[in-house]
């Protein structure tokens, strides 16, 4: 048996939950997200818990039992916590910065690289080299940056580029003269 699937889920103080026919609804103190999950997965609302079950043991069923609960535990944690992830931008002249709503990026080009926020995403430049994506749907988050890091991924051999701030780059040797 799923032993993530298994556990409930805690509502914290201030989350309220609606569920119809496998669409939940969460709303937090940080906001609301829905989504509308398998059909054949069970969820229910039990005395403060959420709990999931799976309707058979077949393959796919045990497979959805564990991803449905962290989906609907990943839901509660960012209407209370929220999520965030950081990026810093390594290289001489790269730099970040931060223009209304625009995400402004020196990445070497011949131009600056313009991003526009999505919706329900802060992304906050507290220096020059260092990026910070916030938001409620965690999916969003590292979803907006990737995209970021996509625009100038880190290179092996200087590390120049955009790394997630945890991100280790395997470094390469150079070229050896004769």
């Amino acid at each position: 048996m799923s032993r993530i699937g298994r556990s409930p889920i805690e509502i914290p103080q201030g989350v309220d939950i609606k569920i119809e026919n496998n669409h939940v609804t969460v709303k937090g103190p940080n906001g609301t997200l829905d989504k509308q999950l398998h059909r054949d997965m069970i969820i229910k609302l039990e005395d403060g818990k959420v709990i999931v079950t799976r309707p058979s043991e077949i393959k796919m069923h045990k497979s959805l039992h564990g991803l449905t609960r962290t989906l609907v535990a990943n839901m509660v944690e960012g209407v209370t916590k929220g999520f965030q992830k950081s990026l810093d931008v390594n290289g001489v002249g790269y730099r970040a910065q931060k223009q209304g709503k625009k995400l402004v990026l020196n990445l070497g080009y011949s131009h600056p690289v313009e991003m526009e926020e999505p919706e329900g995403i802060s992304v906050e430049v507290p220096s020059n080299n260092k990026i910070i994506v916030k938001g409620i749907d965690k999916q969003a988050v590292g979803e907006f940056a990737a995209k970021i890091r996509t625009k100038r991924p880190p290179e092996p051999y200087k590390g120049k580029g955009i790394k997630y701030e945890n991100e280790v780059i395997r470094r390469k040797e150079g070229k050896t003269g004769k």
